[in-house]
């Protein structure tokens, strides 16, 4: 044993650490003597790192967990998203990709130990943390606190999750050591310690009291004294570049004895729509990470430090001084790529670890395969051009480059895509009023008088949330953005429709207050004259698409241009293979992308910095074709062609001021 920088007896990092014990001597407690855990009574410490099963196809699951194990790791953090598995109230989801007890077991199958992170809010730059949005059909509900109506929610929820954890708790036989309860409290408003309490408690009935339960916080001093409750053992986040001994001295404040550990070491940061993408250097990070290893502290590498993969609705967004949504993908520079490929940093890290512990035996799974399938277009045709008597999939030769069609204007198909029609209202209703969790909302009117010159139609701040396309008869005429612009001329004479379609571009997950509420959350005005009798579509895209539709639907040709919302079609098959690849957007401007019903995400080619969008070939068909459906929001290019290329591009960004190379 050694003594650390901070006078601490250092635990030993042999592999006789992680040997089994019997059942009936299984353990993991805290030895406040040694400062350090106990794993079955003798000394361990753990690396780990964070993998969110959400986004991760479950095909992968077991790919992405091999490869981390044979990184080095002991322990995997996994985070368990509420507003995933309770879509609605009491309507619970644990099916296919959302089987958090396959996952779990897998887990254990693999030999790695599991640190949980059931929320209620886990950040995880995840729509509102984990909450879900439907928690906000009661407008003053205050959420993480003591307020009745969201602790009967959370205790609701509970009562229904902790009951499947508890058979894996490390002491039942299981691989799940530690569980974390809440997130980065301190870092919100609230500092309720009530509410804090009440999860103590709720936690120790429906888990027992022999599991280690812990808070994770900075290393600010407020919020260490927001974030901490007695019988909850305190940990502390930082990234590499913090001073490691000083960072670990925050802790010690708050609990001077017992291991030191950092549950968030920041192996990267997150992306946000418009700015340069986050790179943080491997040196950088195997440094640290050497420099906390030798001080004897446990570690959970974070910040998608082991594969991203996110769909739609859950990216979320954080407010620093203005609505900053984060990107489609989550791999930000990440150890372990979003295809799951191993990088230079992943090398890093387990060299680093090897000097602690030895390394298992075996060489690191491959990447997975990539395959560029070219170029598929998307054109306004209703069938294929005269004269081509080749198969729709073989549409990518010289002859013309894909069978497909731009389906429709989105005003043109209100009927499908909101079945109930439309809520009339004298003013314009939030999501949460109309019980629209996710996605759009159109919101009609008409003119009520000539506007012969151009007016100012406008919104009150904060208002529009979080993006309103405009059209006026039908013709796009731009756009209003939260925190950016709020105004636009428009001129038009009495009955002209008026048709603004809201986009959701996902709830605060990190900020002062998440209480995120979506859509026109004000009334819009002409000339500072009030807008009203509004026709309200909440509309079920996702639904629609999932359905097969358009491609189930009659083939018919739009009688819009190429600006402004639209549908456009195409299909493609795979030479024999379903592999991995990544969708570019060529001169489109902003929108989603489904394969095969699957909702890849959204592309923001305008902005940046992402330009790609993975695929996974779990998505894909063999032997027949692969049905694509892009809903584009602004402007698509006047040859409307997909790219499927075998790398990825996240480092060009076209909207800030900041310019990222490509």
């Amino acid at each position: 044993e050694g003594v650390s920088a901070l006078g601490e007896v250092l635990q030993p990092s042999s592999p006789a650490l992680f040997l089994q014990a019997s059942p009936s001597a299984r353990s993991f407690q805290l030895d406040y003597e040694h400062n350090c855990f106990r794993k079955d009574g003798a000394p361990f410490r753990y690396i780990s790192g964070s993998i969110h099963y959400a986004r991760v196809p479950r095909p992968a699951w077991r790919d992405r967990l091999l490869k981390m194990y044979m990184s080095g790791l002991s322990t995997v953090q996994v985070y368990v998203p509420w507003n995933y598995h309770e879509t609605l109230p009491g309507v619970y989801d644990f099916t296919g990709n959302r089987d958090v007890e396959a996952f779990l077991d897998l887990t254990a199958e693999l030999g790695l130990l599991v640190i949980l992170r059931p929320g209620p809010y886990i950040c995880a730059e995840w729509e509102m943390g984990g909450l879900p949005a439907w928690l906000l059909w009661k407008p003053d509900i205050k959420l993480r606190t003591s307020n009745p109506a969201y602790l009967e929610a959370v205790d609701s929820w509970l009562h229904i999750l902790l009951p499947k954890i508890k058979p894996r708790l490390y002491q039942q036989g299981g691989n799940i050591i530690s569980v974390q309860v809440e997130n980065e409290y301190g870092s919100y408003y609230a500092c309720d310690y009530g509410y804090l309490r009440h999860l103590l408690g709720s936690f120790r009935a429906l888990l027992g009291s022999e599991v280690l339960l812990f808070t994770t916080d900075s290393t600010q001093a407020e919020e260490l004294r927001c974030g901490t409750l007695q019988g909850l053992y305190a940990t502390v986040d930082f990234g590499p570049g913090c001073n490691v001994t000083e960072a670990f001295g925050a802790q010690r404040r708050v609990e001077p004895k017992g291991p030191l550990v950092n549950s968030e070491y920041y192996t990267g940061w997150l992306d946000y729509w418009g700015e340069a993408h986050a790179s943080t250097s491997a040196a950088w990070v195997a440094r640290g990470l050497e420099d906390m290893l030798q001080l004897g502290a446990s570690i959970n590498m974070q910040v998608s430090p082991f594969h991203q993969l996110t769909s739609l609705p859950w990216p979320g967004a954080d407010y620093k001084d203005q609505y900053k949504p984060v990107t489609t993908s989550y791999d930000y520079d990440a150890p372990l790529s979003e295809a799951g490929d191993p990088t230079e940093k992943l090398f890093a890290i387990r060299t680093v670890i090897s000097k602690f512990q030895p390394l298992p035996v075996g060489p690191m799974p491959p990447a997975t395969p990539k395959y560029a399938y070219g170029r598929v277009a998307l054109r306004k045709v209703s069938a294929c051009p005269e004269g081509c008597t080749v198969p729709a999939w073989h549409c990518s030769t010289a002859q013309h480059p894909s069978l497909s069609l731009q389906y429709a204007d989105l005003l043109d198909v209100l009927d499908v895509l909101c079945p109930s029609g439309p809520i009339q209202s004298q003013f314009p209703l939030s999501f949460e009023a109309l019980k629209q969790v996710y996605g759009f909302v159109v919101y009609h009117t008409q003119l009520p008088w000539d506007v012969p010159d151009p007016a100012t139609l406008g919104a009150p701040p904060r208002s529009i949330c979080d993006r309103g396309y405009v059209m006026l008869r039908k013709e796009y005429q731009g756009t209003l953005e939260r925190d950016r612009q709020t105004t636009l001329h428009v001129m038009g004479r009495t009955g002209d429709t008026l048709d603004i379609l809201l986009e959701n571009m996902g709830r605060i997950s990190f900020g002062a207050n998440t209480s995120d509420f979506k859509g026109l959350l004000g009334n819009l005005s002409l000339n500072s004259r009030p807008l009203s009798n509004w026709l309200i579509y909440p509309l079920a895209i996702d639904t629609a698409v999932q359905q097969g539709w358009p491609h189930t639907a009659l083939p018919k040709s739009s009688s819009g241009g190429r600006v402004g919302p639209a549908f456009y079609t195409g299909t493609f098959e795979t030479p024999g293979i379903a592999w991995d690849t990544f969708v570019k957007f060529p001169g489109w401007s902003k929108g989603l992308l489904w394969i095969n019903g699957f909702n890849l995400g959204r592309y923001w080619t305008s902005r940046g910095p992402q330009q790609t969008l993975f695929v996974p070939g779990s998505v894909l068909h063999v032997g027949q074709p692969n049905n694509i459906t892009v809903l584009e929001l602004e402007e698509a290019p006047p040859t409307p062609v997909l790219l499927f290329l075998d790398q990825p591009l996240y480092n060009r960004t076209l909207g800030c001021s900041t310019m990222a190379t490509e």
